[in-house]
C-alpha cells in the first residue's frame, strides 16, 4: 500500500510474521501501536493487520485511477460512437428520401408504400415525445427556476463542500491505506454523498442538450475522478486519497447558490463572491495536486523521491508561490510537482495580481459606506438625498442642528450614489453622533430598505440651485419622489423645486398629499416673492429671510449699526399653543400682553371656526377671540422663550415682571386636555389641521363670517371680472404682447413715477425665471386698484415673449425692449422716480466660473449707481417756497394713521435709487457696495448689502428645509406672506391651465381681499410723530395696535442714524423685533402688518396709464411740488388739457386694453395744502425717504387737479 509519508512500491514476497523484507530494503516493523520506524536509507510503510487487505505488498492506486479514466473515456467513446451512427443514419435517410422522390411518378408504388410509411413515422414520433418529456422533467429538477430545483442545487453544493471537508480530514492519513468500509465512518458518509452525486449526474446527463459538451464540463470531470474511486475502495477495502481534492472546484458555483437564495442582489457583491470563489477553489485544488504527488513520489523513480508534506503545508506553498515571495522553506522535490509548479506560476501569478487587488478594493469600498441603518430605540431619523455636496450639507446641518432648536432628537441619514470627498467626509465625522452616510440611490428599492425609509420620520430632497438645466433637475427630484412614494406611500416628503411650473407634476403622484405633511419648496417662487415684497417694503426680504433661518446671537459692544442688526438677526419664528389664560381675549389684547409681559411677538394664530375649516389668520383684529388650544406664531430668540405663552397663568404670573420666571405652575390649565406640549422644535402635525381630512392649512385669509363691516364691500358690477376666480389677485383680460410694448420715445413721453422697474437679462436659450411669481404679489387683491404699482420690464423681447404667456392677465404691465446696461433705456423709464429697481438674470447658471455667474447683475447695479440726474425740482426748492410735500401735513383732513408717509421729491444720483439685486454666488455681494468693508469670507447675512435689503441670494432659502420639517405651518405662513396669497386651490388651477382665470365678484371672492399685508410707516410726521423723537418702540407698538390694529414687527433705520451727523449716509438696515425700551429716531421706518381697509378705495377716479402713473397716491411727480398753492386753480385747466392730449395719443396706439379700471368713484375735491417752514436738516432727510402711500391702504387722498 502507499504510505502517507511517501510510499514505496513492493516487489518482494510477503509473510505473516512481524515484518516482511522487500527488494528495495523496505522494512516493516509491527508493534501494538502500529508505530513507524524510518531510517535514513530504509522506508517503513505501515499497515493495519486488523483490516483484511492484500498482504503481498501490491499497491492499487492504478485501480482507482483506471476506474475514473475508463468511465471518462468509455463514456466519451460511446457519445462519439452514437453521434457517428446518428450522422450515418441521417445520411441514409436523406438517400432514401431522394429515391422515393424519384418514384413519385409510380402511383401504385406510392399507394403500396403509404401505410408502411405512416406506421414508421408514428413510432419515432411517439418515441421522441416520451424522450422529450423525460428530458423536460430532468431539466425542471435541476433548474433553479423551481423550488425543487433550487433545493436540489443547494443540496448538491452543500454535499460537495461536505465531501471536501471529509477530504481535509483524510488528508492527514496516508495517501493509500487499507480501510474497512463497515468500520470507517468517514468512508460510509463519503459513499452516501457520492451515491447522491451519481444520481444528480444522471439527471444532468438526461437534461443536457449537447451530451458531448456536458461530458467535458468541469463539474462532470469532477464527478468522473471522485465518484468511481469510492466504489472501488469499497470493493478493494482500500482507500486512496487520489483526486478527491477536485471537489474544491465546486466552490466556483458559490455565487450562483447565493443568488438562488436571494442573498446576493448587487453587482458588487456578486462580483466579490465570484472573485473570491474562483481564487480559493483554484488555490485549494492546486494544493491538493501538490499534496498528492509530493507524498507519493514519481512513478518512474519507483516513488522513492517523495517527501512528507501535509495538505496545509501545500496550501502555504501555493500561496507563497503565487505571491512571488518564495521563502524556500517548503518546495517541490518530485519531478511531477516541479513541472506542475512551472505551469501554475504562470496562471497563478496572473490570477493573484488581478484578483487580489480587485477583491481588496471591493471589500474596502463596500465596508465604508455600505451596510444598513440601525435605528435607535426612541430616536427618530430622517433621510436626506438629492444634491449632496459640501455646501448643501453644511448649510443644512448648520440650520438643522442649531442650538436654538433646543434638543434635536433626530438622526440624519444621507443617501447618495457618489462617495463623499475628504472635506465632506470630515464634516460627517464632526457630526458622527447624529449623522450617517450611506452610498446608494433612492431610485433603488434595496437602498431605500437599507436606510429604513419605511420607519423614517421624513425624507428631504435637496436640489442643485446652480444647475444649468433647472427643468432636468426638477425632473430628477420628481423621479426621486415617485420612487420613494412607490416604496412607502405614507412617508412624508419635503422636496426643493427650482421652477414653479414643475410643482404641478407632483400633483400627478397619487400618494402625494400636502395635508399629511408633503411639501414642495419652490425656490423660484419664494425668491421672486421675497423680491416682490421688497418692492412694497424695502428690506422686508432680509427680515423674513432672517426669521426662518437659525442664527446665533453675536454680541457687539460698540454702538454701531451691526449691533442692532445682529440683535434682530437672533430672532426666529416659532409656534406654540396658547395658555387657557388667553381664552376669550381678542387678538390685539393677547398680542399686547405677549409683547409687554412675555417679551414675545405674536403675529398670527390658527383659527378654527365651528362650521369652517381651519385657517391661519395674520393679525386678524378685534373680532377674533382666542379659543382653547389655539396655535400661535411667535417671533422670539429661541424655543425656550416661546414656552412662556403655554405656561402663562394669570393667577400665578400676573404680578411677575421678569419673563424668565414664567414657568409651569401647579394650576389646572389646558395641558390637562393636551398632555403633550408641542414645542417649537417639533412638527406641529396636529393643531387641528392635518388631523382633519378636509382641512386647508394653506388658506391664510379671514373667515368671511368674521369680517366686520361686510356691508362696506364695494358694490361692484357683477358682470365685470376684476379679480381671478379665487379672488386673491387682480385680473384683466389677456393682452397681446405687442399692445404693452413701449418704444424708448413712448416710454419717455409716459410720465412714469412710483413704479417698479424690472431689469432682466436673458435670451431665447435661457431658462425661465418665472416672472409671474414676481408679479403676483404686486397684484394681490388686498391692494386697491389705484394702489397697484405699474411694472415695467426692461430686457430682451425674445425672452419676455416666452414669459408673457404667464403675465398677460395682469394689469399695469409694460415692456421696454432693450438692455438693462443701456442708460438711455433706464432714463426712458424714469428709473430715478421708481419705487424699486429689480435686477434679475436668467443666464447665471450657464457659466462654470462661480465668480462670473453674477457679472451681468453686478454690472447693471454699478451702472445704475453711477448715473446722475438733474435736480430741476427738489425738496430744497419746494422748501424755499414754503412748500411741504403732500402726505407730511399732520393737519390733513383725513385722520389716517399713516399721514406720516415719507415721500421722495427727487433723486440726483443713482446711488440713492432703491435697488435689489439677485445673486447666485454669495461671495459676489462684496462687489455691490464699493464703500463697505465686508470681507470676502463674511457670511452673506453679515454683509452690508444684505442687511440693507439691497441684495438677495437664493442660498438663504436653504434654511426652509429644516424649518418646514420641524413645523410645516411656518412654510405656510411665509409662502402666503411673500406670494400675496397663493393657495393650494390656485396651484391646482395653474397646474391645469397655466394661467389665471377671471372670476365674477361675489361676496365669497371679495371676502378673500380681507387679509393683512406688510407696509412701512414713517415717524417724522403723522399721529406717531410724538414717539419718533426719542420715544420707546414699545409705546409705538401698543399705540398702533390699540388704535389702528397695526402690528409692528421691525424697524428700517438709517445706517448712520446713531452718529447724528449732518452728512449721514442714505443706506438703511433692518432691525427685527426690537425690545420695548428701544429708542426711536424721527427717520425710522416701521415695518407693520396692516388691515385691509374697505373704504380706502372709495375716493379714486378712473385713471389712464399716464395720468395714473403721474398723479396716483405716493407717486413722485415733482412738478406738483414746484407749484405754489395760490396758482393751482389758475393752472389746473392748462395742465389737464396737456394731460388729456397725452392720454389721447397713447390710447389711440394702445387701444382699450391700455385702460385700467378702478372700483372707486371719482373725487374732485381739491387737496388742502398747508405751508409751514421746514428745517434744512429735515429737508435732507426727506430727500432720502421713499414714498410708500401705495403700501398703506388706510390713506384716502384725492387726485391732484394739476
Amino acid at each position: 500500500l502507499m504510505a502517507g509519508v511517501g510510499g514505496a512500491g513492493r516487489n518482494g514476497n510477503g509473510s505473516h510474521g512481524s515484518s516482511c523484507r522487500m527488494s528495495n530494503n523496505i522494512n516493516f516493523n509491527k508493534n501494538p501501536d502500529s508505530s513507524v520506524s524510518i531510517s535514513k536509507m530504509d522506508l517503513i510503510i505501515p499497515f493495519s493487520p486488523d483490516v483484511p487487505c492484500d498482504n503481498n505488498g501490491q499497491r492499487m492506486w492504478w485501480a482507482f485511477l483506471a476506474s475514473s479514466m475508463v468511465t471518462f473515456f468509455g463514456g466519451l467513446f460511446i457519445i462519439l460512437l452514437w453521434r457517428t451512427l446518428k450522422y450515418l443514419w441521417t445520411v441514409c435517410c436523406h438517400c432514401k428520401i431522394k429515391n422515393k422522390a424519384q418514384k413519385v411518378n409510380n402511383p401504385m408504388n406510392s399507394q403500396a408504400d403509404g401505410p408502411t410509411k405512416n406506421d414508421k413515422e408514428e413510432a419515432p414520433a411517439s418515441e421522441v415525445g416520451w424522450m422529450t418529456s423525460v428530458k423536460d422533467w430532468a431539466g425542471v429538477m435541476i433548474s433553479a427556476q423551481t423550488l425543487t430545483g433550487r433545493v436540489l442545487v443547494v443540496l448538491v453544493f452543500a454535499l460537495s463542500i461536505g465531501a471536501l471537508g471529509i477530504y481535509f480530514i483524510d488528508s492527514s492519513d496516508p495517501i493509500e491505506s487499507c480501510q474497512n468500509f463497515y468500520k470507517d465512518f468517514t468512508l460510509q458518509i463519503d459513499m452516501a454523498f457520492n451515491v447522491f452525486f451519481l444520481l444528480y449526474f444522471g439527471l444532468r446527463f438526461i437534461a443536457a442538450n449537447d451530451k458531448l459538451w456536458f461530458w467535458l464540463e468541469v463539474n462532470s470531470v469532477v464527478d468522473f475522478f471522485t465518484v468511481p474511486p469510492v466504489f472501488v475502495s469499497v470493493y478493494l477495502n482500500r482507500s486512496w486519497l487520489g483526486l478527491r481534492f477536485l471537489r474544491a472546484l465546486r466552490l466556483i458555483q458559490f455565487s450562483e447558490i447565493l443568488q438562488f437564495l436571494n442573498i446576493l442582489k448587487t453587482s458588487n457583491s456578486i462580483k466579490l463572491v465570484n472573485l473570491c470563489s474562483i481564487f480559493i477553489s483554484t488555490w485549494l485544488t492546486a494544493a491538493g495536486f501538490i499534496h498528492l504527488v509530493e507524498n507519493s513520489g514519481d512513478p518512474w523513480e519507483n516513488f522513492q523521491n517523495s517527501q512528507p508534506l501535509s495538505y496545509w503545508e501545500c496550501v502555504y506553498l501555493l500561496m507563497v508561490t503565487m505571491s512571488t515571495v518564495g521563502y524556500g522553506d517548503v518546495y517541490a522535490r518530485t519531478t511531477l510537482g516541479r513541472l506542475f509548479m512551472v505551469f501554475f506560476i504562470l496562471g497563478g501569478l496572473a490570477m493573484f495580481a488581478r484578483y487580489v487587488p480587485e477583491i481588496a478594493a471591493l471589500i474596502l469600498n463596500r465596508k465604508k459606506y455600505g451596510g444598513s441603518y440601525n435605528s435607535t430605540q426612541g430616536r427618530k431619523h430622517i433621510v436626506v438625498c438629492g444634491h449632496i455636496t459640501l455646501e448643501s450639507v453644511s448649510n443644512f446641518l448648520k440650520d438643522f442642528l442649531h442650538k436654538d432648536r433646543d434638543d434635536v432628537n433626530v438622526e440624519i441619514v444621507f443617501l447618495h450614489n457618489i462617495s463623499p470627498n475628504l472635506e465632506l467626509e470630515a464634516l460627517f465625522k464632526r457630526h458622527f453622533t447624529q449623522v450617517e452616510f450611506y452610498q446608494g440611490s433612492v431610485l433603488n428599492p434595496h437602498d431605500l430598505a437599507r436606510v429604513k425609509i419605511e420607519s423614517a420620520d421624513a425624507c428631504l430632497i435637496l436640489a442643485n440651485k446652480y444647475c444649468a438645466d433647472p427643468d432636468a433637475e426638477d425632473a430628477s427630484n420628481i423621479m426621486r419622489v415617485i420612487s420613494i412614494k412607490n416604496y412607502h406611500p405614507k412617508i412624508r416628503i419635503i422636496t426643493q423645486m427650482l421652477q414653479y411650473h414643475n410643482k404641478a407634476h407632483l400633483l400627478n403622484i397619487p400618494s402625494w398629499n400636502w395635508k399629511e405633511g408633503d411639501d414642495a419648496i419652490c425656490l423660484a417662487e419664494l425668491k421672486a416673492g421675497f423680491i416682490a415684497q421688497s418692492c412694497l417694503a424695502q428690506g422686508l426680504s432680509t427680515m423674513l429671510a432672517n426669521l426662518f433661518s437659525m442664527r446665533s446671537y453675536i454680541k457687539i459692544e460698540e454702538d454701531t449699526w451691526q449691533k442692532y442688526y445682529l440683535e434682530g438677526v437672533a430672532n426666529e419664528m416659532y409656534t406654540e399653543y396658547l395658555s387657557s389664560a388667553f381664552v376669550g381675549l381678542s387678538f390685539p389684547t393677547v398680542c399686547e400682553l405677549c409683547y409687554v409681559k412675555l417679551k414675545l411677538l405674536l403675529i398670527a394664530i390658527e383659527y378654527k371656526s365651528e362650521q369652517r375649516e381651519s385657517s391661519i389668520l395674520i393679525n386678524p383684529g378685534n373680532h377674533v377671540k382666542m379659543q382653547e388650544g389655539t396655535l400661535g406664531f411667535f417671533i422670539a430668540s429661541d424655543a425656550k422663550e416661546v414656552k412662556r405663552a403655554f405656561f402663562y397663568c394669570k393667577a400665578c404670573h400676573d404680578d411677575i415682571t421678569d419673563p424668565k420666571r414664567i414657568k409651569k405652575c401647579g394650576c389646572k390649565r389646558i395641558e390637562d386636555e393636551h398632555p403633550s406640549t408641542l414645542s417649537p422644535k417639533k412638527k406641529q402635525r396636529n393643531g387641528g389641521m392635518r388631523n382633519s381630512p378636509n382641512c386647508s392649512p394653506k388658506m391664510m385669509r379671514h373667515d368671511p363670517l368674521l369680517i366686520p363691516g361686510n356691508e362696506q364691500i364695494e358694490n361692484m358690477d357683477a358682470n365685470v371680472k376684476r379679480y381671478d376666480s379665487t379672488g386673491m389677485f387682480h385680473w384683466c383680460p389677456s393682452k397681446e404682447i405687442e399692445k404693452v410694448i413701449l418704444t424708448r420715445s413712448e416710454a419717455s413721453m409716459t410720465v412714469l413715477s412710483g413704479h417698479v422697474v424690472v431689469c432682466i437679462f436673458g435670451d431665447v436659450t435661457s431658462a425661465l425665471v418665472g416672472l409671474r411669481n414676481l408679479v403676483m404679489p404686486l397684484r394681490a387683491s388686498n391692494f386697491h386698484y389705484h394702489e397697484l404699482k405699474p411694472i415695467v420690464f426692461v430686457g430682451s423681447l425674445d425672452y419676455l415673449r416666452r414669459e408673457w404667456e404667464t403675465l398677460h392677465n395682469f394689469p399695469k404691465v409694460s415692456i421696454l425692449p432693450g438692455t438693462p446696461l443701456s442708460r438711455a433705456d433706464l432714463r426712458a423709464v424714469n428709473i430715478n422716480l421708481c419705487d424699486m429697481c429689480v435686477i434679475l438674470s436668467a443666464n447665471q447658471n450657464n457659466i462654470d466660473d462661480a465668480s462670473l455667474q453674477d457679472k451681468e447683475c453686478i454690472l447693471a447695479t454699478l451702472n445704475i449707481k453711477s448715473m446722475q440726474f438733474d435736480d430741476s425740482i427738489g425738496v430744497l426748492q419746494a422748501n424755499s417756497q414754503g412748500f411741504t410735500p403732500p402726505g407730511m401735513d399732520r393737519s390733513s383732513p383725513d385722520n389716517s394713521p399713516v399721514h406720516g408717509l415719507v415721500r421722495q421729491a427727487s433723486i440726483t444720483t443713482g446711488s440713492n435709487i432703491p435697488i435689489i439685486t439677485e445673486l447666485v454666488n454669495d461671495s459676489n455681494v462684496q462687489f455691490l457696495d464699493q464703500d463697505d468693508d465686508d470681507d470676502p469670507d463674511t457670511e452673506l447675512y453679515l454683509t452690508q448689502p444684505f442687511a440693507c435689503g439691497t441684495a438677495f441670494a437664493i442660498s438663504v432659502l436653504d434654511s426652509l428645509m429644516s424649518a418646514t420639517y420641524f413645523n410645516d405651518n411656518i412654510l405656510t405662513l411665509i409662502r402666503t406672506l411673500v406670494t400675496g396669497g397663493a393657495t393650494p386651490e390656485l396651484e391646482a388651477l395653474l397646474a391645469e391651465e397655466n394661467a389665471l382665470r377671471g372670476g365674477y365678484s361675489t361676496p365669497q371672492t371679495l371676502a378673500n381681499r380681507d387679509r393683512c399685508r406688510v407696509a412701512q410707516l414713517a415717524l417724522y410726521d403723522g399721529p406717531f410723530a410724538d414717539l419718533g423723537d426719542g420715544g420707546c418702540y414699545g409705546d409705538l407698538f401698543c399705540k398702533a395696535l390699540k388704535t389702528y390694529n397695526m402690528l409692528c414687527f421691525g424697524i428700517y433705520r438709517l445706517r448712520d442714524a446713531h452718529l447724528s451727523t449732518p452728512g449721514q449716509c442714505t443706506k438703511r438696515y433692518v432691525i427685527t423685533n426690537p425690545p420695548y425700551e428701544f429708542e426711536l429716531v424721527p427717520t425710522d421706518l416701521i415695518f407693520c402688518l396692516m388691515q385691509f381697509d374697505h373704504n380706502a378705495g372709495q375716493s379714486r377716479a378712473s385713471l389712464s396709464h399716464s395720468s395714473h402713473s403721474s398723479h396716483s397716491s405716493s407717486k413722485k411727480s415733482s412738478s406738483v411740488h414746484s407749484i405754489p398753492a395760490t396758482n393751482r386753480q389758475n393752472r389746473s385747466s392748462k395742465a389737464r388739457e396737456a394731460r388729456d392730449k397725452q392720454n389721447a395719443t397713447r390710447m389711440n396706439r394702445m387701444g382699450p386694453e391700455k385702460r385700467w379700471f378702478t372700483d372707486e368713484a371719482e373725487n374732485a375735491y381739491p387737496k388742502n395744502i398747508q405751508i409751514k417752514p421746514m428745517s434744512t436738516h429735515m429737508a435732507n432727510q426727506v430727500n432720502q425717504y421713499k414714498s410708500t402711500s401705495s403700501l398703506i391702504p388706510p390713506i384716502r387722498e384725492v387726485e391732484d387737479e394739476c
